[in-house]
């Protein structure tokens, strides 16, 4: 089940082919090296490409030593003003490199979209596969390039599902490498979380592999029960997967998952409709059984001393309170917590060349590249603050929390009747309390201790196990009431408190939580006793004081690498080639590519290699990297 990699010896390089042509070596191999049309492609240095092709008479439609097209290397690094040079000078937009993969290919590694746009209107196929038939989609989703697999699918209606040779889509690329953003858009496009590669993995076998637990997570959320049990060629689900890989944690999550699911009752049926009912009307019953015996048993029991006018007042103002709060508890159970809609599809209406839910991915927020507000079960793009709620499995504005003691959402729309429900409920407590232990002790009873509990016991029970109630109940609901009207105060939800380190947007400068929905404690609260809720208007940022920041250097021997997790030579098989040495390692069928510069530096551009595979037959799958 491991992932292994054969590593072989090969010269690498940008215009190595034209360094040996030139026979030379050492500082003049570099400077011959560096006097080609794919290096002056690489670095965008627009001046020498004019003067090797239209001086020297070079051609831009050859390649290098390593097989490679200048047109490639332009793309790679986003030298676009390079890019339409070499079109306009005979470099063939759809040519292929000995991996079969094109410019467009390479665009797609580090996400250029302004070069990949170039590409495109110039006639560059968006289908073209590879060796492996990898499509741009699936190098996109293989680096973790969501903007880029965004704009290519929207824009130039790329295949975000299309299986590459060893029946594995985007979504499994995405999944093995741990991109969850991708993964949320993907499965925003439909993509199909239940295919089977040649191994018979789906990406949730993958994303359990590598030990990725938010994609395990978005997955999970977005399938069914079924999806946690299917089964590999080797009879392994990815539960067991992950426990064999010794990601404990991801194991955990996948069991627990389907436990969930177990218990989870068809809500269709008569045990899934009494479910949906949840606690609230066990409150209803404890808050309406304690009302029966406080007028029984303080109100109008049987006492030695008479209720003054007054006190009989206070009295019935308890009640009066409590039942206003069972009417604000009603409203708060049955209440629409801020549903937003789901997306509701006219297949008929959507032509086979467009992709689906058009209007929603030209929304501004994934324009912006804000893609955790994809909601994947949804299918819809929810606001900033809301949050799917698994239990209802609903988008839920300003979503709060789920109260099973409601047996419904707290959010945008019902919080405030929830908050008007604690706060009555717990007003009516201190009075009814207040009231109920004057009675008591005010009724006259022997002086010691010992008999005065014996004498209420026996006389007035039903008053001691309401006292009892009111007081245990008071404590929670206190603590409860107090905590709402803190977050009120400050504009900020339970979820947001629980999750802060989660959500980007409540991150400040330096990683500090910063709330920008906060206006200050007279008008969030102003606004949410008079409107009902606080609008989810932002307060702009502070600009901080900083101190002068210099040009930072790169060495020209710096090997740079792509993402955090993506480059481990030992253990997942990604290689980095240095292009000023002759005995760099990668993979035997692995294509050189360059990092990104976005100017000109002594920085080469580097290659990688990556081979996906949990047997050893699997060692020539390779990313394009």
């Amino acid at each position: 089940m491991a992932s292994e990699i054969e590593v072989v010896d090969e010269g690498a390089g940008v215009g190595r082919g034209s360094a040996e042509a030139s026979g030379g070596g050492g500082a003049e191999g570099e400077d011959a090296l560096k006097n080609d049309v794919y290096t002056a492609a690489a670095y965008g240095d627009l001046e020498k490409l004019q003067r090797l092709v239209e001086a020297e008479g070079c051609s831009v439609s050859e390649p290098d030593g390593g097989g490679y097209y200048a047109l490639q290397w332009a793309a790679l690094n986003n030298r676009t003003a390079a890019a339409q040079y070499i079109i306009e000078h005979g470099g063939d937009i759809n040519a292929t490199d000995n991996t079969g993969q094109t410019a467009l290919h390479w665009s797609a590694v580090q996400g250029h979209i302004q070069v990949a746009e170039l590409l495109l209107k110039e006639g560059a196929r968006v289908d073209a596969s590879d060796l492996h038939g990898y499509q741009t989609t699936h190098v996109a989703a293989q680096y973790g390039q969501t903007a880029f697999l965004y704009h290519i699918v929207t824009r130039w209606n790329a295949d975000a599902d299309v299986p590459d040779t060893y029946g594995r889509s985007p979504l499994h690329w995405a999944a093995y490498k741990g991109f969850a953003d991708c993964i949320r858009l993907l499965l925003f496009l439909d993509a199909y979380k239940g295919r089977q590669d040649e191994e018979g993995c789906t990406p949730l076998h993958w994303a359990a592999i590598r030990g990725n637990l938010e994609a395990c997570t978005v997955l999970v959320q977005a399938g069914k029960k079924e999806d946690l049990m299917v089964t590999d060629n080797t009879g392994l689900t990815p539960a067991q997967l992950a426990s064999d890989r010794g990601h404990r944690q991801v194991a955990f999550f996948l069991g627990n998952a389907r436990r969930v699911f177990d218990r989870r009752c068809d809500g269709n049926s008569k045990l899934g409709r009494l479910s949906k009912l949840g606690l609230a009307p066990a409150l209803w019953c404890v808050i309406a059984a304690m009302l029966f015996t406080y007028t029984q048993s303080v109100i109008t029991g049987s006492y030695i001393l008479r209720l003054t006018a007054l006190s009989e007042l206070c009295a019935w103002s308890g009640v009066f309170l409590a039942t206003a709060g069972l009417v604000m508890f009603y409203r708060c159970s049955r209440k629409d917590p801020g549903y937003i809609n789901r997306s509701v599809r006219d297949e008929q209406s959507l032509r086979d060349d467009e992709p689906l839910l058009k209007t929603d991915l030209n929304h501004p927020a994934l324009l912006a590249g804000n893609w955790s507000q994809l909601c994947v079960t949804c299918k819809i793009v929810k606001p900033v603050r809301a949050k799917h709620c698994s239990t209802c499995d609903r988008c839920v504005e300003q979503f709060d929390h789920h109260c099973p003691w409601v047996s419904n959402c707290i959010g945008k729309r019902n919080k405030w009747d929830f908050f008007m429900f604690l706060f009555l409920e717990v007003s009516a407590m201190i009075i009814t309390g207040a009231v109920t232990l004057t009675r008591i002790v005010k009724d006259p009873s022997p002086p010691s201790f010992g008999g005065w509990l014996s004498h209420n016991a026996t006389e007035h029970p039903g008053a001691i196990s309401f006292l009892i109630m009111d007081f245990l109940l008071l404590i929670q609901v206190a603590i409860l009431t107090y905590v709402q009207a803190s977050q009120i105060s400050r504009n900020v939800t339970t979820n947001e408190m629980a999750n802060a380190m989660r959500y980007s947007y409540l991150r400040g400068p330096g990683g500090r939580f910063r709330n920008p929905f906060d206006h200050g404690v007279h008008r969030n609260c102003s606004d949410f006793l008079f409107k009902g809720y606080n609008e989810d208007v932002e307060l702009p940022e502070q600009a901080q004081p900083s101190a002068e920041i210099g040009m930072i250097q790169m060495s020209r021997s710096t090997n740079m690498q792509n993402g955090d997790n993506l480059l481990h030579q030992a253990s997942n098989g990604h290689v980095c080639v240095d292009v000023h040495t002759k005995n760099s390692k990668s993979h035997g069928h692995s294509s050189k590519c360059c990092q990104n510069n976005n100017g000109k530096s002594d920085g080469v551009p580097v290659g990688l290699g990556l081979g996906l595979g949990r047997n050893n037959r699997h060692n020539t799958r390779i990313l394009p990297l």
